[in-house]
């Protein structure tokens, strides 16, 4: 008995609009965080930007976080929360977050 299989090709489009809401509830998960930012250099006051390299996307954030924490922790903690909810959630592979941290604040600015 010979069994006969017909692989068809199946596409799933997943809009960025979509990975820039599971990057934004993800760093709301980070302790230290104030608040997003502009990126430096982006002409369209762009918060986030997310860019197709090859068959992974890279993530770019601004970010203002909370004085008195240690900021290259809490940066590789943003890192690896983005990177995994975005590679769970939406089953794209991150090639890299960076983050650029344009300025702390305190609480009370809030």
């Amino acid at each position: 008995m010979t069994k006969t299989t017909t692989q068809t090709q199946n596409s799933l489009h997943i809009s960025e609009g979509v990975v820039l809401s599971i990057v934004t509830e993800a760093i709301k998960e980070v302790d230290g965080v104030f608040a997003l930012a502009n990126l430096p250099n982006s002409s369209k006051s762009k918060k986030v930007a997310i860019s197709l390299c090859a068959d992974a996307i890279q993530i770019d954030i601004g970010i203002v976080l909370l004085t008195g924490i240690k900021l290259k922790d809490v940066c590789e903690q943003i890192q690896r929360t983005v990177k995994d909810s975005v590679q769970t959630m939406a089953g794209v592979t991150v090639s890299k977050v960076n983050v650029f941290v344009t300025g702390v604040c305190t609480e009370a600015k809030q």
